[in-house]
């Protein structure tokens, strides 16, 4: 929660360049908390910040900026320049063999499905330059997922935000129940444990034997 309230803070205070910027730096193949970024701008757009046109334009831009920059850095800089400074941004010779199966396995559309995973975000963009994909292909997959992904991050910091207002509310109100429950209980415990010393004041302290 610190750090969804670090950046709610930052958007906050910066706005829709944190977005543009977040996005692009962690599909540029930086471990920036991107998705985080969307979501939390999702939040602010429910609470009347930010425009919700707005910060998806800015989030699809971010995106498909980003990836671009990624796919170039790959395909000019190829394997070796990827794992040279790709070890900054925890870039890992076995992580990025598992990145080129997965892209070998599902072809062009691998840079779509990327965008929804976490570990392969980062640098697929990278992968599809390493691995010389036609950029038109690249390009293509590269929007349609972008675009996908950055409405729905969106979307569910916008429906999450609202979500906890009504759980909010309705815990107010059951929290209100509680109480009244509890007092209601406490009293009626209250009066059975009057009632039975009263009945027991009232007995014989004493009975004969037949």
């Amino acid at each position: 929660m610190q750090a969804i309230d670090q950046i709610l803070s930052l958007i906050a205070q910066y706005g829709y360049l944190v977005i543009l910027f977040g996005v692009m730096l962690e599909s540029a193949g930086l471990p920036v908390p991107g998705e985080t970024i969307l979501i939390a701008a999702g939040a602010l757009v429910h609470q009347g910040t930010l425009d919700f046109g707005d910060a998806l334009f800015f989030g699809v831009l971010g995106a498909v900026a980003g990836d671009q920059i990624g796919y170039w850095v790959g395909r000019k800089g190829g394997r070796p320049l990827v794992l040279r400074w790709g070890r900054y941004a925890f870039v890992t010779p076995d992580r990025l063999n598992r990145a080129e199966a997965f892209f070998e396995r599902h072809g062009g559309k691998a840079v779509f499905l990327a965008r929804f995973v976490a570990g392969l975000r980062v640098f697929g963009a990278l992968v599809a330059g390493t691995s010389r994909m036609p950029w038109q292909r690249f390009f293509l997959y590269n929007a349609l997922g972008g675009t996908v992904w950055a409405t729905t991050a969106v979307s569910a910091g916008y429906f999450l935000w609202a979500s906890i207002r009504l759980i909010e509310h309705w815990l107010g109100r059951a929290s209100l129940v509680l109480v009244a429950v509890l007092v209601l209980g406490l009293l009626l415990h209250h009066l059975y444990r009057r009632s039975m010393r009263g009945r027991d004041a009232k007995e014989p302290s004493g009975r004969r034997e037949p």
